[in-house]
């Protein structure tokens, strides 16, 4: 597998998190682009050995290129893996919601596949997708939404973008994306980011279920990125 990474800015969580949180995500994230940058020179450096007619030399190199790979892998696992715990945390997403924050885009489709499918076995009837508007990607152009109505599309999903831009409407049923009243379905809260008054006690009561929905994605996210060529979000 292999990443073509770049930095994504300041503020990959979309709540106010804390000075810890945020530098161990940064720290994951640039110690899987350093490997990534060991990765590379050692794979031109083999094929500068090869060409020059040494093998053996091309070969050890070819090999330290692949386990520096390996190290790359590891440390984006941790990073996407930290971070949808942070984002998808009790308290900070009602239970018909997913943040995608933060994720690379083959990080954030892989996670929403399985979280639909988490959903619709638990036979709720919609899903509020976070995708952030990219005001914090390179070039502010968001990489993590088309990948989400991709998702949609190759699922026969009806989908629609929110309000808020930042936050995609997603009809489970294979119905038309039309969002009911606020309050008016008992699937979930249409809480948006930093909403706590009117569903905090339903969210209190969440932590066992949110742990459960992320003991259940992210170990088989994980495991298919691990087969997978990811693109950066």
């Amino acid at each position: 597998m292999s990443y073509e990474m770049s930095h994504m800015g300041p503020r990959a969580f979309n709540h106010d998190n804390s000075s810890d949180a945020e530098a161990e995500y940064d720290r994951l994230r640039d110690l899987a682009r350093q490997e990534a940058s060991k990765r590379g020179q050692c794979f031109s450096r083999s094929k500068e050995a090869y060409s020059s007619g040494d093998g053996a030399g091309a070969k050890q190199l070819s090999e330290e290129g692949k386990a520096h790979g390996r190290k790359m892998e590891e440390y984006n696992k941790q990073a996407s893996e930290f971070i949808f715990r942070e984002n998808n945390a009790s308290g900070r997403v009602a239970d018909d919601t997913i943040d995608l924050h933060g994720q690379f885009a083959e990080e954030a489709e892989e996670i929403l596949e399985e979280r639909i499918k988490y959903a619709k076995s638990h036979g709720q009837s919609h899903l509020h997708v976070i995708v952030g508007k990219g005001n914090h990607s390179a070039h502010h152009v968001q990489k993590i939404k088309p990948r989400v109505e991709q998702v949609c599309r190759e699922l026969g999903l009806q989908y629609a973008t929110e309000e808020n831009a930042g936050r995609i409407y997603v009809n489970l049923t294979g119905g038309e994306a039309v969002m009911p009243p606020y309050g008016g379905d008992h699937q979930g809260s249409h809480q948006y980011p930093g909403q706590q008054g009117h569903h905090q006690n339903q969210n209190q009561n969440q932590p066992d279920e949110l742990e459960k929905l992320a003991n259940a994605i992210v170990p088989k996210v994980l495991r298919k990125l691990e087969k997978a060529c990811c693109v950066v979000m």
